[in-house]
C-alpha cells in the first residue's frame, strides 16, 4: 500500500528497497571486517552481526519477492553448468596446467 500522499514521502516499495540495500551494504561491510579480524572473541561478535544482517536482508528480499517487487529469474541448465565449471576450475587451478 503506497504512502506517497500528494507527492510526499516514499512508497512502501521504495522504503523496502532502501532497507534491502542498507542490509546488503551492512553484510558487505561486516564480511570485509570479519575476514580481517584475528581476535577470536571479536570475530565471534562480527559473525553474529553478519548472521543478523544476512537474516534481515533475506527477510526483506522475501517480502519484496512475495509482493512481486523483486523478481528473479531461474537459471538455465547451461548457466548452472557454466558456474559449476568455473567454480571447479577456481577451486582446483592446478588442474588447468
Amino acid at each position: 500500500m503506497p504512502n506517497n500522499i500528494a507527492g510526499r514521502g516514499l512508497t512502501d516499495r521504495e522504503m523496502l528497497q532502501l532497507c534491502l540495500e542498507l542490509e546488503k551494504g551492512r553484510c558487505r561491510s561486516i564480511s570485509y571486517t570479519l575476514l580481517e579480524t584475528t581476535h577470536h572473541e571479536l570475530r565471534e561478535i562480527y559473525e553474529d552481526c553478519f548472521e543478523n544482517a544476512s537474516s534481515n536482508q533475506y527477510e526483506l528480499f522475501e517480502i519484496m519477492n512475495n509482493k512481486g517487487w523483486y523478481k528473479t529469474e531461474l537459471a538455465t541448465k547451461d548457466q548452472i553448468g557454466n558456474v559449476q565449471e568455473l567454480m571447479q576450475n577456481n577451486l582446483h587451478p592446478d588442474n588447468q596446467f
